[in-house]
């Protein structure tokens, strides 16, 4: 197997960027529940979100692991590309899927930073996470589908131009296959909204622009499906593994902030007439989370490499969300424990940082669910539900 590039020098002007966007300005961001226009315009000027798309279109043509680099980067600084990550992984969907047509349309616009390509709306609240059980329907309507139905924990749709939308076009119970009968469409939330689209806020425990979407006789022109009708759960995939890869990356960076958070903080803290960090009780737990985050980060590169050279990567991608989000997570406990009081003072970041990585053992996908996926798939164990 190939082995994924590092990208040092993208690393490094990243870092330099996110220099410019302290803990004080997510430390505002988090108290006012704020979007964080000026770094996702930084980003999106310094050509980061349009990284995967192909240069014809206006974009770097890089791959995934370079994106990789670029949101591992952004979360090791203490920052989060929650924000603005969806403009990356959406792309394995437009990319792979959409017409030439549909290309030339949005993606020179998407990379010059004209339109904002944000939201990704599967989930629902009847279904969860078995996607194949979505009720939000799309009916032929001549030139345009109409839309019907409710979303989820759909983030950033209040700061997005355009939304890649999963619908049903066909029956469940009619369908070959339970994963058939679904179709793709790219929404022009700028038309959408106030005419057939409604957007509810949700407050989370972290900022992160979370929303409820209703759809009523939405128009949506049948020229912006992508893909074949009722193909899009599989056009969908490759949306969703990019995601997950992504979201690993980032779970990497947040690890690596925690572990050089306490290493740092361990160092020279002071008890007893000594640092800390001269205590194996302190030492061994942030060595042990430095280690988990070395094995999980090799899992990320694995299934970054599978993904950019176009073979099956569904279980690997999997795999890395599952361990760099347990591997950011114990970090994150380790950095909390080994800071005592102050882990918890909102002045060091590390909470803040706690509370936003604790999200991605439950999405995009829970743990559970990567469990009994590499129980199926993997080692051919039979099916729980």
């Amino acid at each position: 197997m190939a082995q994924a590039q590092s990208y040092p020098e993208i690393r490094a002007a990243v870092a330099d960027l996110c220099a410019n966007f302290g803990g004080a300005y997510w430390r505002d961001l988090d108290r006012e529940r704020r979007y964080p226009t000026e770094f996702v315009r930084a980003l999106t000027e310094a050509g980061y979100l349009s990284i995967l798309i192909p240069e014809s279109y206006g974009g770097s043509g890089l791959p995934l692991a370079a994106a990789c680099a670029v949101l591992e980067e952004v979360h090791r600084s203490g920052a989060n590309g929650g924000a603005c990550h969806a403009q990356m992984y959406t792309m394995g969907t437009l990319l792979r899927h959409g017409s030439e047509a549909q290309k030339q349309q949005y993606l020179p616009a998407i990379a010059a930073g004209e339109l904002r390509l944000q939201a990704f709306a599967v989930t629902e609240p009847g279904s969860g996470t078995d996607t194949s059980r979505i009720r939000t329907r799309a009916i032929r309507d001549g030139d345009d589908y109409l839309v019907n139905g409710q979303k989820v924990f759909i983030s950033r749709t209040e700061h997005s131009d355009l939304m890649v939308l999963l619908a049903r076009t066909a029956d469940r119970e009619a369908a070959a296959k339970h994963t058939d009968g679904m179709s793709v469409f790219l929404v022009d939330m700028r038309e959408a909204l106030g005419n057939g689209l409604t957007i509810r806020p949700i407050e989370t425990m972290m900022n992160h622009a979370s929303t409820e979407l209703f759809f009523d006789d939405l128009r949506v022109p049948a020229a912006n499906m992508i893909g074949p009708e009722g193909g899009g759960f599989r056009c969908i995939l490759d949306g969703m593994n990019a995601e997950r890869i992504l979201i690993a990356a980032e779970c990497i960076g947040d690890a690596r902030f925690f572990v050089e958070r306490a290493a740092g903080y361990a160092r020279e803290r002071e008890v007893f007439g000594r640092p800390i960090g001269a205590n194996q009780g302190v030492q061994f737990p942030i060595a042990r989370a430095h280690i988990q985050t070395e094995a999980a980060a090799g899992m990320v590169e694995r299934a970054a490499v599978l993904y950019d050279a176009g073979e099956a990567a569904g279980s690997e991608a999997n795999m890395a969300k599952l361990l760099a989000s347990e591997a950011a997570w114990a970090a994150g406990d380790t950095c909390i424990q080994t800071h005592g009081g102050y882990g918890f003072a909102a002045e060091y970041d590390v909470e803040r940082k706690f509370r936003e990585t604790r999200l991605y053992q439950v999405a995009p996908i829970s743990t559970n669910l990567i469990l009994s996926h590499v129980a199926t798939r993997e080692l051919d164990l039979p099916r729980s539900f």
